[in-house]
């Protein structure tokens, strides 16, 4: 497939990045070093790296009736991204993500994504031309379970490939998402929600995949504290498993890491990459964004899989 086509359905804001030397103790305050302000949101980074790895990105997400949503439309569709299935709310004030980030690394977020900029089974249902059309649709499980669950029944009905981003929430829906799934990537927190259990043991996580594959899914991508385990189970791809470690990346902010490798991911496997080469790919893509405040990625000169 040359030329893959990828919805990603999820979060749409404005990312205002601030770099400071150390976080300033309460009651005191810190000079900014560094101020990024971009297109943001998981879904908007996914798609802007679909789009850089060669894929034909559109995005699934609620907006604002407010001039930032404006802005931010106007800089998705010059990164290449239909934006036709973007919902502009009445009323609603758009998505914002604060990233305050230190020199070393560590980041806190704080972010404004109250209920009017979520997706509804309404708005899925408005998409579904967006969703239909595509090769694959990454669900990112941010959003609520209704529509998350609504948007990978329309998916799964038309033939297209779902990919999973996040541990579905334990409830009723947790099933069906997982028997709708093709791929589920979960980081380590998130595995350790779907496990249910520490993923701190390659061993353990290994001995749960298998349940989990037995839901639904064909291939796991799971985060471990040491670097990721891609399990897969297909008739086309067989059976096996990988453990790729983190890479030696220098890492400057791990926001957009696991947005790149859902991205890469996807792309290589509509390409018709084998699991493990289309793993290694992504884990690549992750340790490509690492280097980069902000978790906009910047793929652009990341060779093929292969």
């Amino acid at each position: 497939m040359d030329t893959p086509r990828v919805t990603v359905v999820g979060q749409l804001a404005r990312d205002l990045v601030l770099v400071v030397p150390r976080m300033p103790e309460a009651g005191t305050a810190a000079d900014v070093r560094l101020r990024l302000e971009m297109l943001g949101g998981k879904g908007a980074n996914q798609a802007v790296a679909v789009g850089q790895l060669g894929g034909r990105p559109a995005l699934v997400a609620v907006a604002g009736d407010d001039r930032v949503a404006d802005d931010l439309l106007e800089q998705a569709r010059a990164d290449g991204i239909d934006v036709s299935g973007v919902v502009r709310r009445g009323g609603a004030v758009t998505g914002l993500i604060v990233d305050a980030l230190t020199d070393e690394g560590q980041w806190r977020y704080l972010q404004h994504l109250p209920a009017e900029v979520l997706l509804n089974e309404a708005d899925i249902a408005a998409a579904q031309g967006s969703i239909t059309s595509a090769d694959a649709v990454l669900v990112q499980l941010q959003q609520p379970s209704p529509a998350a669950l609504a948007l990978a029944g329309v998916a799964q009905r038309a033939g297209r490939a779902v990919v999973l981003d996040g541990a579905p929430r334990p409830d009723e829906r947790c099933g069906p998402l997982l028997a709708a799934a093709d791929i589920v990537r979960a980081d380590e927190r998130e595995t350790t929600a779907l496990i249910g259990r520490p993923a701190d043991s390659e061993e353990s996580v290994r001995e749960a995949a298998g349940g989990i594959l037995a839901a639904g899914p064909r291939l796991l991508a799971l985060g471990l504290p040491h670097g990721n385990l891609f399990v897969w189970k297909d008739a086309r791809w067989g059976e096996d498993s990988l453990l790729i470690p983190l890479t030696g990346d220098r890492v400057v902010d791990t926001t957009g890491a696991g947005d790149a490798l859902v991205a890469a991911l996807t792309v290589a496997l509509l390409r018709g990459a084998a699991p493990a080469e289309a793993a290694r790919y992504a884990v690549t893509a992750a340790g490509h964004s690492v280097g980069r405040p902000g978790g906009r990625p910047d793929l652009r000169d990341l060779a093929p899989p292969g």
